[in-house]
């Protein structure tokens, strides 16, 4: 199986503060399905009120983090068997979602 990462920039969602709740309710359907098949990973957004940080090999850490760095959003991470499988979570996500996903396979890491 092949692990697919599904996911979209903040700025995708566009809601009104009353679309917001009904979107999450959707979303974590999505969700919920995916945990009931045996395909669910991970999925979560990134906390964009906590600024990111750069640790180094020697344990420093910066606030300078690598240039067009621009991971914000929400990420689910889904182990399926065939990309047009990923294709379809990634529509499923993209409906309750109410915008596009990208769709990205992971390389295959026999050790992990």
């Amino acid at each position: 199986m092949t692990r697919y990462l599904i996911s979209f920039p903040s700025e995708a969602l566009r809601l009104t503060s009353e679309e917001f709740p009904i979107v999450a309710a959707a979303a974590r359907a999505v969700i919920a399905e995916a945990k009931v098949a045996g395909v669910y990973v991970f999925a979560g957004g990134i906390h964009e009120g906590v600024d990111p940080v750069l640790v180094a090999a020697d344990g420093a850490v910066s606030s300078e983090i690598y240039p067009n760095s621009r991971l914000k959003g929400g990420f689910t991470l889904l182990e399926l068997p065939t990309r047009e499988d990923a294709v379809e979570w990634a529509r499923k996500i993209a409906l309750a979602c109410r915008c596009p996903q990208e769709l990205r396979e992971f390389m295959y890491d026999p050790d992990s």
